[in-house]
């Protein structure tokens, strides 16, 4: 029986992806004399990060909740459709910021330009990143399902010693008492957001639930994450201003004082994607919250490229004279545009699968109405999900 769509988790898509590129923006063309602000600006969207792993892996769980670790050619197609999608874009970007970056590198040699493609491919260049934490997932995707169906009755105690080993990393990261492998790929670790990854799954599990609990709590939510977010910046603050740094550091890259307002930050996120998901919607609002859910994934590949660019252009010098959140807001603006109309345009092109995930569509075209045949508002345009499962069926995959 198909399982129906997770419109409400869909939307949460294009909320995350104006973070990550709000994100990159701030680091690129906050001036410096504005780093106390705009860090602790950052503290805070730095969670786009961390609900892209909730929303990844609360979707996948959705979908594969029924794979078995005994159904060898289940598990054949999990892991070549996970290639395909996710790996697959991966590999395409980390070359494709290669060659955009490669004039300024001077590498020297062809063969140290080699070995810098590879170092790229390996760390992930810069937001790619999230790219490799997320393939680690899938390697042991199916394990957590296991483990998920085997403690159904017990998943608050999974959940419990998720929160304990995400706070155990974070303190152990700030103390400097993590190995040397994991400090030196903290970034990249699967293990550095297991909360978030495992949190995911286990929602999914209980999808009906949560979404009445959080639904029938969005004061509660809201207020509790005002509240953690004011924590946060004041434990910031306590560190800068050289109070303590038992609590955390702003120069650390997990902040346990960050973790409750994620987690909250995530639920509101949610309650955003129930509101723009809602049936009541306009047919004009619907339409561009689809294309944003659709384009997503297309803004978050290439959107360093279109930051690159405008660099390149000299963007950073109206600093000088536009105050830089004004600046940083019309640059989020140009970036997810310029983004999103590039999504748009590959996927109606062969490259649709390696450059934004999506399967190919057809270009939009023209017709006259035949009165004899259905009317264009009735027709059923078939959804990017049911476009992917074709392709994947055509291909035998």
């Amino acid at each position: 029986m198909a399982r129906r769509r997770l419109d409400q988790v869909d939307a949460m898509r294009p909320i995350k992806q104006a973070g990550v590129v709000s994100t990159h923006t701030i680091l690129f063309f906050a001036p410096a004399a504005a780093a106390v602000s705009s860090n602790a600006t950052l503290l805070l969207l730095h969670v786009s990060r961390e609900g892209f792993f909730f929303i990844s892996s609360c979707m996948l769980t959705y979908a594969y909740s029924r794979l078995s670790l005994r159904d060898g050619a289940g598990l054949r197609r999990f892991y070549w459709r996970r290639f395909v999608s996710v790996g697959v874009p991966y590999l395409c970007w980390t070359l494709i910021y290669f060659l955009l970056l490669l004039p300024t590198l001077h590498p020297g040699s062809a063969l140290a330009a080699v070995g810098h493609l590879a170092w790229m491919t390996e760390i992930g260049y810069y937001q790619l990143y999230f790219l490799l934490v997320i393939m680690q997932f899938y390697v042991v995707f199916p394990l957590v399902l296991v483990l998920l169906r085997r403690t159904r009755g017990h998943h608050g105690l999974v959940i419990a010693v998720a929160v304990a080993a995400q706070l155990a990393i974070a303190i152990c990261g700030h103390w400097g008492l993590l190995p040397s492998v994991m400090e030196t790929y903290e970034q990249e670790d699967m293990l550095s957001y297991v909360l978030y990854l495992v949190g995911g799954s286990v929602v999914a599990f209980h999808l009906d639930a949560v979404h009445d609990w959080v639904c029938g709590h969005a004061r509660l939510i809201l207020a509790g994450t005002l509240l953690a977010a004011l924590a946060a910046e004041g434990i910031y603050f306590l560190s800068l201003h050289g109070v303590t740094s038992v609590l955390g550091s702003g120069s650390d890259f997990l902040q346990p004082s960050v973790i409750p307002f994620n987690v909250g930050a995530i639920a509101c996120g949610y309650l955003g994607g129930v509101a723009l998901a809602r049936s009541s919607r306009s047919r004009p609002t619907k339409a561009v919250v689809r294309a944003g859910v659709d384009d997503a994934f297309g803004i978050y590949l290439s959107h360093m490229a279109f930051i690159t660019i405008v660099i390149w252009l000299g963007w950073t010098n109206l600093n000088r004279t536009v105050p830089w959140p004004l600046l940083c807001a019309a640059t989020v603006i140009i970036v997810v545009t310029c983004g999103a109309v590039l999504t748009e345009l590959l996927a109606r092109t062969p490259l649709a699968v390696p450059l934004t995930g999506r399967a190919q569509v057809p270009w939009p075209r023209l017709r006259r109405h035949d009165p004899s045949g259905p009317h264009p508002a009735t027709e059923r345009i078939p959804e990017p999900a049911a476009l992917v499962a074709a392709a994947f069926q055509k291909n035998g995959t």
